[in-house]
């Protein structure tokens, strides 16, 4: 609950529709001064163009903005990377990975510019309401948090109410109501949410695809890209060492002209409701394939597969916005010893929607030609392989033995 009498709210602000009406909601309803925070998480599309004179325009305050491009990369998506982290199977996380970072820089305005709120203008259906709080609640527990959806006083419950607000107060708003999925973009990831996307029997409309060609517009030839990564993080393409920022933009252009990293995905909210999605996430997929083809080089049997349950948790806590807890920072730390020797190049065909493994090498390859050759050598002595299939088997064996014995064999 928001405590009475508030002076000054800092508000998440994108410049989409949502945060566009509920910027001077907040200054209506609660009276209060709002700030607008804009976080660039590497929106693109000219979507921050002008958004000081349009947040000054709908009453802000003042207006913060703030390029974490570099920080969002190595901080966040190159842990989630290394991780593995990849909810349901497919969705690569990139809206919930960025939460945490925004609410965190969020509060920090907050601190500087002597706020006593702050605020967000996700839906009281969504999840990123919890990832939002659940930040703050860690990071800032004596601020108060408006959320204007769940509050009582709140009638723009429909995209269309919130469009026709915005236009009566004179603000410039990119959607209309001919055009109205809800996207959320990020250097990461591009999600579009409703209108005809609400029926799961339905499939995507080629008009959605922004990030990437639509399947039917890829070209017919494939197109070959080389990964370097040290330590699980990347760090090159093609031969050429290149920054975290740049890896990933290049990346999205390479992996988006062949409709590499679309996803539909009907999903698990936290909320406990099942929603339907569509994500483009062209360079983070050729990214996790990349990374997923050293690893398999690289590290042994056991490691791998309770890293791959690590990767489980690791895209729970990051879809549920558990980042700033004990938690995540003790599975980073496993994950962190896992990476040592995940270093190499990998090579990968891009062609029509697919990510193909094309060969990988590494100086810390676990893999041996001699030992994985149909030909025997001195390096394996196929009778030790009758004493191992024995102990192995042995719990096996009693259990066959007893149950003989029991049905009087």
């Amino acid at each position: 609950m928001a405590a009475p009498n508030l002076k000054k709210a800092v508000l998440a602000y994108s410049g989409g529709l949502d945060t566009s009406v509920i910027l001077p909601w907040l200054r209506e309803t609660y009276g209060c001064e709002v700030v607008a925070f804009v976080a660039d998480v590497g929106q693109g599309g000219g979507e921050l163009d002008g958004i000081v004179e349009k947040a000054k325009q709908s009453g802000a305050s003042e207006v913060y903005v703030e390029d974490l491009r570099e920080e969002f990369v190595t901080e966040y998506l190159w842990p989630m990377l290394k991780a593995g982290a990849v909810y349901e199977g497919k969705y690569l996380l990139g809206t919930s990975i960025a939460r945490p970072l925004i609410a965190k820089k969020q509060v920090e305005v907050a601190r500087r510019s002597g706020a006593d709120a702050v605020a967000h203008g996700a839906t009281g259906k969504g999840n990123d309401q919890v990832r939002f709080e659940l930040t703050f609640m860690a990071l800032a527990p004596d601020l108060a948090v408006l959320a204007p959806w769940r509050d009582p006083r709140w009638t723009l419950t429909s995209r269309e109410a919130a469009v026709e607000y915005a236009e009566a107060r004179g603000i410039p708003i990119a959607q209309s109501k001919q055009n109205i999925y809800s996207r959320d973009r990020n250097l990461w990831h591009l999600s579009h949410e409703g209108a005809e996307l609400e029926d799961p029997a339905g499939e995507p409309l080629d008009r959605v695809f922004t990030l990437s060609n639509p399947l039917s517009q890829a070209p017919d030839e494939p197109e070959y890209v080389e990964v370097e990564l040290e330590a699980g993080v990347p760090v090159g393409l093609d031969g050429e060492r290149l920054g975290p920022v740049e890896i990933v933009e290049r990346l999205n252009a390479l992996g988006g002209k062949h409709a590499v990293g679309q996803v539909d995905l009907v999903e698990n909210r936290r909320v406990g409701i099942k929603s339907r999605g569509v994500y483009e996430t062209p360079g983070g997929t050729i990214l996790y394939a990349a990374h997923a083809a050293l690893e398999a080089l690289c590290l042994d049997r056991e490691t791998l597969h309770t890293k791959e349950q690590v990767a489980l948790w690791y895209a729970d806590l990051v879809y549920d916005g558990r980042w700033f807890s004990m938690l995540r920072e003790a599975l980073d730390a496993f994950v962190d010893r896992t990476q040592r020797n995940v270093t190499g190049t990998v090579r990968l065909r891009l062609t029509k929607g697919h990510v193909v493994y094309a060969g990988a090498t590494s100086p810390h390859s676990l893999y041996s030609e001699d030992l994985a050759s149909f030909v025997m050598g001195e390096e394996y002595d196929p009778a030790d392989a009758t004493g191992f299939i024995h102990l192995f088997g042995l719990p096996m064996k009693v259990q066959g033995l007893a149950r003989r014995k029991e049905q009087g064999e």
